[in-house]
């Protein structure tokens, strides 16, 4: 039954995270884990409440990775396709799961405190949320990265989602815990006031006898409704939305001489035949065309998606015969164009501008590549058991991680695909003087719920550095975001599409952009002292 009941609540979270976008449920659905934590004596029991609750959560939230089947058109057969698509989808669950299990046996192992005592319980909520934060940002600097307790605010719940502002995404999550734990702290005191004997023997779900059962709930009910812990729960999540909504409420003051004129080309090209003859006719005569349309309509700058013109931009015999580089050089409209570069002997997706004489001013890689799309992880052991799930023959190289993409209107900030899940990827940029957002994506491969979750990442971005974020696709959702994460516009999906609107460029800094994460040092600093000072009662 605690399996069980853990397994819900873990796909209670999934449902937070888009399309679906229950957000609301991300304050209650990680409580169950918590009480089922404590409860339990073994290690091993607690590792697999949290293993379970992390396939539910993840499992769900990660489901649209099974939309790279069929991969026929990259010559691999249905059968093996299908092999594929299932182990992406049970390794990145097991990996997001593994988080979740590690923090349930780390959490069982340092808080083995009484449950009587008022200090305990918040003892044992600031551990909780020190470890959980600190394996959200071990997890973070690796490259399986996407499902973080913050996301499963974006972008239905803007006001939370401004915490961002104050140190990045783990500060929305160590909201989510502290009002979980909060929640689970109001329930354990409620069973103990039934059983103050020994909370061990307390299950989640009991049976009573019948003549036994109404009025043990009642009980129950008035003892959690009457908590404390519960009022304070409820307490902290309006404190933390007033916050949230404090900042959502700070004026842009967008000035006249900061407007700049964007186009978006979304090109509607399937990666079916994106890589062959028939694809590069229908991206550069769709390209083309768009580019010229826009032009005309007296836009500043166009943005194509990633490697919408799928060449090696950094030769000059491979552009110049281009229709889309000849109509740069009759319209005279900068664009920023994704397509192929070269390091060394490797490629790099990569988006460039290319100015109105149709030189390259500047040139943006890539930092982080898809595992098991654009590489192998660990290709020594998987590469023997998968075939490469990129169309690509040369192997892709990441960007540095320092890059600076200057344009002739100012300095800009850059994402390109996967990027976007990386929050100091941007915040850095924005350091280093970004004025506004460009982030290109081809979501293509994968099923029609990605697009929607990658849309989410970036409006959590464009409101962590308070900027206005222009996202253009292949396939949708192409959008524009203002730096308050409102949507201004949003593609459809499997069209073609191109758009115009004003965005303004921005000079602010917010908190997380100058001192980047310090929420979580700080936690650690707190938890340690906890720590010690239990150790020493």
């Amino acid at each position: 039954m605690s399996l069980f009941i853990t397994f819900i609540s873990g796909i209670l979270m999934g449902m937070t995270t888009a399309p679906i976008g229950a957000s609301f449920l991300g304050w209650v659905a990680l409580a169950p884990l918590w009480i089922l934590v404590i409860q339990q004596k073994k290690s091993f029991d607690k590792f697999l409440l949290g293993l379970t609750w992390g396939i539910g959560y993840h499992g769900l939230a990660l489901f649209w990775i099974t939309g790279i089947h069929p991969m026929t058109w990259l010559g691999i057969p249905w059968l093996a396709s299908v092999a594929i698509a299932l182990f992406c989808w049970i390794f990145i669950t097991l990996w997001g799961a593994i988080l979740v299990a590690i923090w349930a046996y780390l959490f069982g192992f340092l808080t083995p405190l009484s449950f009587s005592d008022k200090i305990s319980s918040f003892a044992r909520i600031l551990l909780g949320i020190t470890l959980w934060c600190c394996l959200e940002k071990i997890w973070s600097l690796g490259n399986l990265w996407w499902t973080s307790l913050a996301f499963t605010q974006s972008p239905n719940n803007l006001a939370i989602l401004h915490l961002g502002q104050l140190s990045g995404p783990i500060t929305i999550t160590a909201a989510i815990v502290t009002v979980n734990a909060l929640f689970g702290e109001a329930f354990i005191k409620a069973k103990l006031q039934q059983n103050p004997g020994n909370f061990q023997q307390i299950r989640f779900c009991q049976k009573p006898n019948n003549s036994e059962q109404l009025n043990l709930l009642v009980k129950f009910t008035f003892s959690l409704f009457s908590s404390y812990l519960f009022f304070l729960a409820i307490i902290t999540l309006i404190f933390f939305h007033i916050i949230g909504f404090s900042l959502y409420n700070t004026p842009l003051n967008s000035e006249a001489e900061a407007a700049l004129k964007v186009g978006i080309i979304q090109g509607n090209i399937p990666n079916e035949i994106k890589l062959n003859s028939q694809g590069w006719y229908l991206a550069l005569e769709g390209y083309t065309q768009g580019y010229k349309k826009l032009a005309e309509e007296n836009v500043d700058a166009i943005l194509t998606p990633e490697t919408a013109l799928p060449f090696l931009w950094t030769n000059q015999n491979n552009r110049r015969f281009l229709s889309f580089y000849k109509a740069i050089l009759e319209k005279g409209v900068v664009a920023w164009v994704g397509g192929y570069g070269k390091q060394e002997n490797n490629l790099t997706n990569s988006l460039f501008t290319i100015d109105k004489t149709g030189e390259i001013f500047s040139r943006y890689d890539k930092i982080k590549l898809v595992p098991l799309g654009e590489y192998i992880p660990f290709n020594e052991v998987l590469g023997k058991l998968i075939d490469r799930l990129s169309p690509l023959d040369a192997h892709l190289v990441p960007g540095k991680t320092h890059q600076i993409f200057d344009t002739p209107f100012g300095k800009a900030i850059v994402g390109i695909c996967y990027d976007s899940a990386f929050s100091e990827v941007f915040q850095r940029q924005t350091l280093a003087g970004g004025e506004f957002i460009l982030t290109a994506a081809n979501n293509a491969h994968y099923s029609s719920i990605m697009p929607a979750q990658h849309h989410a990442q970036d409006v959590m971005r464009a409101i962590e550095n308070d900027r206005w974020t222009v996202r253009a696709t292949n396939t949708g959702y192409s959008g524009i975001v203002d730096p308050h994460g409102r949507t201004i516009w949003r593609s459809e999906i499997n069209t073609y599409e191109t758009y115009k609107t004003t965005i303004y460029r921005r000079n602010t800094q917010t908190l997380y952009v100058k001192l980047g994460d310090w929420l979580t040092p700080l936690l650690v600093v707190g938890g340690g002292l906890t720590k010690i000072t239990l150790w020493l009662k």
